[in-house]
């Protein structure tokens, strides 16, 4: 009797061992699993305290050097790690059958009776959907963890091009303080030569009051551009995941800027095309909606469940053993009829968006360029005219001031020119490593990358 019963049920189980065997679904599932786990970073965020210094014994702040602490440190991306993690994990939920049914019963009135035997019933079933439904169920479910691994990297491009672009704030602010110093400077000298004029009886008191106007001034810019670092400073340290008020290695004495010329539209969006995180989550999300039109497809045709069990009301004893299957009956067409509609019309919807999103990468691409050119050719002008011409002016209206044939009112405008000039270069160069960023995320790249230069 349970002999019979044992060899029922282990017919079930192989059966249902065959349909669950592994296949490249599976192999694809493992490999997202090892993606996951190399992208989990060298240290735990919890071992990563707000207090703690990503570049002790650094001389200067490397540009390199910040983009790869925050790649390490920043909690977003731990984020996006755990939404990639959350949506691998619907992987194995979509794909498992259902759990097996066991069923128990007797017959109260059969106990105690000398007509007949005890009767009791044990019933072990488990259902199965129509074949290729988990498989399709299964490639949705890799399909969104696709999706959720590239917005992991879409994260990692966007805070690359942020430490880029802060590291830009941050030396442009140090270089501005060295340039105002400078001129506070020059300014200290310039007074002094008005008030030996003045004392001579060769100058006028209004070129004194001038220098002081112009020296305090200078002053007060002196402040707003500590402010500007320290927002800086605090800004890097925020994306560092450290306390905002710590310091921070100064940045190099140069800026390292790539040049703009050379670059063309249609090879960078093509590139972009290939690259951009974005585009691939998009693309992921459809071949998701695909499997989702042929599994709405497949719900016309019937699920079942495989029975096998013991009845102990058959007074036979070789009729107690029985196996069966049951079938839904997919009657319910006007459902299935609607589903399979949203279906199609979500795959529709996310062709749509990616056509969408291709013209916004075009236009991305597209205009930080023009902007990246625009910048380049005013560093080009700056440096070939605007300082030069700026410096001589300086050069010459000291000259004539000191030997009274210019006013002090020329001097510093010539002053304030060259001033100008040279915040205006060093403003030229932050700009165009922004705009290098800026294109690097456009393309879908982490810029200044060690992959970028090779």
């Amino acid at each position: 009797m349970w002999g019979s019963t044992a060899r029922v049920c282990a017919a079930m189980w192989l059966l249902a061992a065959c349909v669950a065997c592994a296949g490249p679904q599976v192999e694809r599932y493992r490999a997202q699993r090892d993606a996951l786990e190399r992208a989990r970073g060298p240290e735990p965020l919890e071992a990563q305290a707000p207090e703690a210094d990503p570049f002790v014994g650094e001389a200067a702040l490397s540009r390199r050097e910040l983009i790869a602490r925050v790649l390490e440190r920043n909690p977003g991306l731990g984020a996006a790690r755990a939404g990639w993690q959350a949506a691998l994990a619907r992987y194995p939920q979509a794909t498992a059958l259902a759990d097996p049914m066991f069923g128990y019963g007797v017959r109260p009135r059969s106990f105690g009776s000398d007509r007949v035997d005890d009767a009791q019933e044990f019933e072990l079933s488990q259902a199965f959907p129509f074949p290729g439904k988990r498989s399709l169920r299964g490639e949705q479910a890799l399909a969104m963890a696709d999706a959720a691994g590239e917005g992991l990297e879409q994260e990692r491009v966007r805070l690359a091009a942020l430490a880029s672009m802060l590291f830009d704030d941050y030396w442009l602010a140090e270089r501005a303080l060295e340039t105002n110093a400078a001129h506070l400077a020059l300014l200290e000298e310039l007074r002094t030569v008005a008030l030996a004029r003045y004392a001579a009886g060769s100058g006028t008191k209004e070129s004194v009051l001038a220098a002081e106007t112009e020296h305090t001034l200078l002053r007060h810019d002196q402040i707003l551009l500590r402010a500007d670092r320290r927002i800086a400073v605090e800004q890097i340290n925020t994306l560092l995941h450290r306390s905002p008020e710590l310091a921070l290695p100064p940045p190099p004495r140069v800026l390292d800027v790539t040049s703009g010329h050379g670059l063309e539209v249609s090879a960078l969006v093509q590139r972009a095309f290939e690259l951009r995180p974005d585009l691939r989550a998009r693309e992921a999300r459809i071949r998701a909606r695909e499997a989702a039109v042929a599994l709405a497809r497949r719900e016309y045709l019937p699920d079942f469940a495989l029975r096998g069990g013991y009845d102990g009301a058959m007074q036979e004893s070789p009729l107690r053993p029985f196996v069966g299957i049951e079938l839904n009956l997919p009657l319910q067409l006007e459902r299935r009829r609607a589903a399979l509609e949203e279906a199609n019309a979500e795959l529709t919807r996310e062709q749509r968006l990616r056509q969408r999103l291709e013209d916004r990468v075009r236009y991305e691409v597209t205009s930080t360029l023009e902007r990246l050119r625009e910048v380049q050719h005013l560093l080009d002008l700056t440096l070939e005219s605007l300082l030069p011409t700026a410096s001589e002016r300086v050069a010459s209206a000291r000259a004539a001031f000191e030997t009274g044939q210019v006013g002090f009112g020329d001097l510093v405008d010539a002053e304030r020119a060259l001033r100008a000039a040279e915040l205006g270069e060093h403003e030229a160069r932050a700009s165009l490593s922004a705009r290098h960023a800026e294109l690097a995320r456009a393309l879908g790249e982490v810029p200044y990358s060690e992959e970028e230069s090779r």
